[in-house]
């Protein structure tokens, strides 16, 4: 008697068909995409690394600076320069004993 009703319309099921396979779609995409919560969580990390390297090298860029003016004309720190005369060119007093 109702065995037309217990089957559901061709056009119904390709619908939903459709639906799910969209709904799937755009959930992969959303969480796999080029713009995906994967790929955001990745570039957040990246951007983290960046802001600590360039952190470190401002740090080192004002050491560096500070060393350059303290070996300037207009500011000649004598300890620095005697440092480095030692370190680069090997120079050491003539009261000093030098161990190799």
């Amino acid at each position: 008697m109702s065995s037309s009703r217990t089957r559901a319309p061709l056009g119904a099921m390709i619908y939903f068909a459709v639906s799910g396979a969209a709904a799937l779609y755009f959930t992969f995409s959303a969480v796999q995409g080029d713009h995906g919560l994967f790929n955001r969580i990745q570039i957040e990390a990246e951007t983290a690394e960046l802001r600590a390297e360039r952190d470190r090298l401002a740090a080192e860029l004002d050491r560096m600076e500070n060393l350059t003016r303290r070996l300037s004309d207009d500011y000649l720190d004598l300890d620095l320069l005697d440092e480095r005369a030692r370190a680069v060119l090997g120079y050491a007093r003539a009261d000093e004993i030098v161990l190799r």
